[in-house]
């Protein structure tokens, strides 16, 4: 039987800690979760390996590193309401429910949904909510959020979810030019977001996340 807890503190030790994740509630959360309970049956055995897991056509659960490094630069604090777009399975959302006051998650997926409401119940991440729908679109509804992160690759961030965050919040995206990619951070001042590179990664860029198509008469 496979001990994956051992797989967890592995994960942490030797793909969180080395990035300069010290943070304790990230690390607290990633050792706490089980991040098998959130992917296909078939990938439990590969959940803790240090790169993105295919979940389908364009969709990957994105790899420790990349999840931790991108948290740690949030900062996010546990009066916060995070918009999670792209949850997949809700394993990013568990780890974010740890760190914030509540999280609402987006997938439109409709099966990968259903079974991130189940993985989520099962990990008693109760403050944590399932919206389906288009991942471009975000859920305006339940805005707006301090904090907003994009589980995939962007080429483009549109500005309906631009528009969800809150004036001074912060959003992450991994944003794709050719093969390479890069986790920029924005900061919202008025209307404007301002963008600052982070650091590298790589992942499949989400439905409706390429170049938007300029307007034309």
């Amino acid at each position: 039987m496979t001990d994956f807890a051992a797989r967890r503190t592995m994960m942490v030790d030797t793909q969180v800690r080395p990035s300069d994740v010290t943070k304790f509630p990230i690390i607290d959360a990633m050792l706490n979760i089980a991040r098998e309970d959130f992917v296909p049956a078939a990938q439990r055995e590969a959940a803790y390996l240090g790169e993105n897991l295919g979940l389908g056509p364009g969709r990957v659960l994105l790899d420790p590193r990349t999840l931790a490094k991108i948290l740690d630069a949030l900062a996010i604090s546990n009066d916060e309401l995070v918009l999670d777009i792209g949850c997949a399975m809700g394993y990013s959302s568990a780890v974010i429910a740890r760190m914030a006051e509540a999280v609402v998650a987006v997938e439109q997926d409709e099966a990968m949904a259903k079974e991130a409401q189940d993985a989520l119940a099962l990990a008693g991440a109760d403050n944590v909510m399932m919206h389906t729908g288009a991942l471009n679109e975000g859920a305006p509804k339940h805005g707006p959020y301090d904090v907003i992160i994009i589980q995939g690759g962007v080429v483009e961030v549109p500005q309906a979810l631009s528009d969800q965050l809150k004036d001074g919040g912060r959003i992450a995206a991994v944003f794709i030019q050719g093969a390479l990619g890069e986790v920029r951070i924005g900061h919202k001042r008025g209307t404007h977001v301002s963008w600052r590179m982070a650091f590298n990664a790589g992942a499949p860029v989400l439905d409706g996340f390429g170049r938007q198509a300029a307007f034309q008469l």
